[in-house]
């Protein structure tokens, strides 16, 4: 009923003009249906329409702001054959919002399980083609900032762990103790054995230890550190002690790493990380060190010490690229010569570089031609090595004793500890999976979410289990290790990389014979793969998924 017209009878009642002030000092604050009802009940005004009148030609309705529906939408079509059941309940999840991403980004952490699962329908999550069930899934070297778990059954085996089962988790990941688990877990909420274990997977060691600081990312993580203490920015006694004590804690993990004790290890810098490998792993059978991102001015420094290394997805981009220059010269039609030439942009040849110009002579024009002095043929020489300074074909490989070179160099780098922006002064963090000198044991944040999943006819629950933190490879491998047996050989998780890690899945190249690592605190099954030789190239994995206790993935 629409509110009376005179005036003074009531106190709420607003004039149109006023009423369309309203709403223009607040927009988007009420609902459409809200906003047709009042508009329904204020007088139509003469002459024009007042909606023509006030309407933006500038206004669009991909700009305003949108929220997600609170009714049940229409169910999907069933698949082919007519079974709703055979369809994923995934691929029914409801967004939180309708808006699109226009680039990727690292999940906030108070997200939930519906924003998270828009990114598993990205096609930038998702950009090839699933792999062939196999028994096992490649090694993932790059770290994980979040890992999301979903399947259809509960994740209430995960939740409120008793001091008990906490205790235990601790003593058996301290004792390098194996979990024995059947294949399939009846009750999993009561098992003991289970939920120590999933404790004990969570665990990770961390130097140095600031609470009040996140540690890691430290690649681009100037924002999330402005404001926090930082005592010893100004102090340079202060500096000098925490940098002594960092060095005791890396060279105890170096010597832990060559006494094949520790598997692997990170050194989380400002400006790169460096992930330390033993003999025995990725394929190697010497130790190794991957440094990514790098620049020209990194790798002269590493020369000028002695380092020997590689650039291993370098010279991989150059042999291709050599490779495809030679298909299309072979197949070269009269019209088609610009390929070749742009190959050979792509990569010198030496007789251009050597500085010779005799052709200028036999033209007789060599007093007319300014020719480049020293400098500039130099730079042209390493034009292409500087194209690639902080992306993943900038990643340096280092094998063999040169590792030990390369801690000494790190230690004195003067570019391995930021002077200046919120974390100057401070060491770079590390990260290994078993204890060292000075390290402190820290576990991973895990919780539970549920959902709901739209399927034909209605809608039934859906169950997340969230991990956070810096997930380490072997972190990764024990807890699929858990969730097979746990949910009846069948989740699906989505996985958030560190995008700069990635380029640690480069393969080091196969010399010699590999040596066997003893278990040094891992699962055998997890040590047997991470002992193989990477696949990903300069990929990590997006999506994995277990289906009848075989893995299919995405990257």
């Amino acid at each position: 009923m629409a509110a009376p017209a005179e005036p003074g009878h009531s106190p709420g009642f607003k004039k149109p003009p006023a009423l369309l002030r309203l709403k223009r000092k607040r927009p988007g604050r009420r609902s459409d249906s809200a906003a047709a009802a009042e508009a329904a009940a204020v007088p139509a005004p003469r002459g024009p329409s007042a909606a023509a009148r006030r309407r933006n030609p500038f206004s669009s309705l991909d700009n305003a702001p949108q929220r997600a529906a609170t009714a049940p939408q229409p169910p999907a079509a069933a698949p082919a054959g007519g079974d709703p059941s055979a369809v994923p309940f995934w691929q029914f999840l409801e967004p939180a919002s309708e808006e699109k991403p226009s680039r990727r980004a690292e999940p906030a952490e108070n997200s939930d399980i519906f924003s998270l699962s828009q990114d598993l329908h990205s096609p930038l999550a998702v950009p090839k083609a699933p792999s062939s069930p196999r028994q096992e899934f490649p090694a993932d070297w790059s770290i994980k900032t979040r890992v999301l778990f979903m399947s259809s059954q509960p994740f209430s085996w995960a939740e409120h762990l008793k001091a008990q089962e906490e205790a235990q988790g601790f003593a058996q990941h301290c004792r390098a103790t194996e979990p024995a688990l059947p294949r399939s877990v009846q009750e999993p909420r009561l098992s003991t054995e289970l939920r120590c274990a999933f404790q004990q997977s969570l665990v990770y060691w961390l130097h140095p230890s600031l609470p009040w600081l996140p540690l890691f990312p430290r690649l681009g993580a100037d924002r999330r550190m402005a404001g926090k203490a930082c005592p010893w920015a100004q102090d340079q006694a202060l500096q000098q002690v925490l940098m002594s004590d960092w060095s005791v804690s890396f060279t105890s993990l170096y010597n832990l790493l060559r006494a094949r004790l520790c598997p692997y290890f990170y050194v989380c810098a400002a400006q790169f990380s460096v992930l330390f490998r033993a003999a025995g792993l990725a394929g190697s059978a010497v130790p190794t060190a991957a440094i990514a991102p790098t620049t020209r001015g990194l790798r002269d420094a590493m020369r000028s010490e002695g380092i020997e290394f590689s650039l291993p997805l370098l010279e991989e981009s150059r042999t291709r690229k050599q490779k495809n220059s030679e298909e299309s010269l072979e197949t070269e039609t009269p019209g088609g010569g610009s390929s070749v030439e742009d190959a050979g942009e792509a990569a010198p040849s030496d007789d251009d570089d050597d500085g010779s110009f005799s052709w200028l002579e036999e033209m007789g024009v060599q007093d007319k031609v300014k020719k480049p002095d020293t400098i500039s043929i130099q730079l042209r020489k390493e034009k292409h090595e500087v194209q690639v300074d902080h992306r993943p074909e900038s990643l340096v490989l280092v094998r063999g004793s040169n590792t030990f070179t390369l801690l000494n160099f790190l230690i004195s780098c003067r570019s391995l500890v930021a002077v200046a922006g919120p974390q100057a002064g401070l060491p770079p963090t590390l990260l290994a999976p078993v204890a060292f000198r000075g390290g402190t044991m820290h576990t991973l944040k895990a919780r539970t979410l549920s959902g709901r999943a739209r399927l034909q006819g209605g809608f039934e629950d859906v169950f997340s289990l969230e991990v956070l933190g810096p997930v380490l490879p072997h972190s990764l491998h024990a807890l699929t290790l858990l969730l097979g047996p746990a949910q009846r050989g069948s989740f699906r998780a989505l996985l958030s990389p560190h995008e700069p890690s990635a380029a640690f899945n480069a393969a080091p190249p196969q010399e010699g014979e590999q040596q066997e690592l003893p278990p040094c605190g891992l699962h055998p099954r997890t040590l047997d793969q991470l002992s193989q030789s990477p696949t990903l190239g300069k990929s990590s994995l997006r999506l994995l998924e277990m289906e009848d206790y075989c893995y299919t993935w995405k990257v």
